[in-house]
């Protein structure tokens, strides 16, 4: 067996595997070991986890701190009752967006309420501008709607303590894509055209052994914020670009589109 190392770019965060595979597999396409599923469970569960990834991925990959994060719900007058008139209206909204603001960003998930079965809707949206997004939807509120931070902490699994990991939008991601019900059916997000889906770096051999404690070196301007053994036999580390970093890139950025 040979040891082969892979990482993926998006946006602020860095994510790096480390894997095993045969001697004869060649490097360049190597990819991790599907694993055996013992119930269809545990299939379902595989595939979610591959689904949550991607949509992280897109999420820290499109958007910036000129994002906003929304919720939408219905007004009495507008409830609806049924995945297919979620599915109609969520189709309709993008519509209307897209029709004003063609080169928007915008990613929107269905979303229903534990206890009161309600219908809704959550969108991360950058190119819209904030007092337009209540407008646009027209079928009730905008009970929530935050601008992407600049400092995400999330708390160290080892440590307990609160690490900032500047502008990684993964537990946002993460909670919008635990939205969707198989009631929904099709598609768990509506994405824009110009969303970015970042594709892993070639694999490389690991030329040293790695372990938990013993992570590859951070890319240029990252620092090393998690790492972990997962269930599906490789390791995972994260990297984010360091926050006081990432602030002046997203400075730069903005001066320029000025």
């Amino acid at each position: 067996m040979k040891r082969v190392k892979q990482r993926r770019f998006s946006g602020a965060v860095c994510e790096q595997i480390v894997f095993n595979v045969r001697e004869t597999t060649d490097t360049k396409t190597a990819k991790p070991r599907r694993p055996r599923f013992q119930t269809e469970e545990e299939r379902e569960d595989f595939n979610n986890e591959i689904s949550r990834k991607k949509f992280v991925h897109m999420v820290n990959g499109t958007f910036t701190t000129d994002g906003y994060y929304s919720t939408l719900t219905f007004a009495q007058e507008f409830e609806i009752h049924t995945a297919a008139d979620a599915r109609r209206e969520r189709k309709n909204f993008y519509r209307r967006i897209m029709r004003k603001y063609p080169e928007a960003k915008v990613v929107i998930v269905y979303g229903r309420g534990k206890t009161t079965s309600r219908f809704h809707l959550h969108m991360i949206s950058e190119g819209v501008p904030i007092e337009e997004i209540g407008k646009i939807w027209g079928r009730g509120s905008v009970v929530e709607i935050k601008q992407l931070r600049a400092h995400s902490y999330y708390v160290d699994q080892k440590t307990g303590e609160l690490v900032d990991h500047g502008a990684d939008w993964t537990a946002l991601a993460s909670y919008m894509h635990a939205h969707w019900r198989k009631e929904f059916g099709g598609h768990r997000w509506l994405a824009s055209r110009n969303v970015r889906e970042p594709e892993p770096e070639a694999p490389t051999e690991a030329v040293r052994e790695y372990d938990e404690n013993h992570p590859p070196v951070a890319p240029k301007g990252f620092v090393l914020v998690e790492t972990k053994a997962t269930k599906y036999g490789y390791i995972y580390y994260k990297y984010v670009r360091i926050p006081e970093k990432e602030k002046k890139r997203q400075k730069g950025r903005n001066v320029l589109a000025l």
